[in-house]
């Protein structure tokens, strides 16, 4: 079975042609390289997908016949996504809401020179001399 069908049948992509995207842009890769959408599957690879900032990885187990419904998956792949790569990204959500709520909009004037100030401290002696 073609890898781009193979991640749609167990549903870790939507759409076979998203599937094939990721194929084509160098998100999936088979045993540590990356492949083509029509690069076929067989038992035991282990599959690393990076989709929304994680690196999944899925060891084959078996071919399924068409789409499984999503109880069904766990008999066709096995997830050895180590849990480093969940944290990660909840490290990213956290660092993303830092500054700004979500929804304030862009920096304003005064906003963007304290960040600057903060961060230069050529910022420092161009506007208030040397100190």
């Amino acid at each position: 079975m073609r890898i781009d069908k193979y991640l749609w049948c167990i549903r870790m992509f939507k759409t076979r042609s998203i599937a094939t995207d990721a194929c084509k842009k160098g998100h999936v890769k088979i045993e540590g390289s990356n492949v083509k959408p029509s690069k076929e599957v067989f038992g035991t690879e282990k599959i690393i997908v990076r989709k929304n900032q994680i690196n999944y990885q899925i060891i084959v187990m078996d071919i399924p016949p068409n789409r499984v419904g999503a109880k069904l998956v766990d008999l066709y792949r096995k997830d050895i996504t180590p849990k480093e790569e969940f944290e990660h990204l909840e490290l990213l959500k956290y660092s993303k809401d830092y500054y700004r709520k979500k929804g304030t909009g862009r920096p304003t004037k005064k906003d963007r020179r304290d960040i600057d100030e903060y961060t230069d401290d050529t910022y420092i002696e161009e506007n208030h001399g040397t100190e």
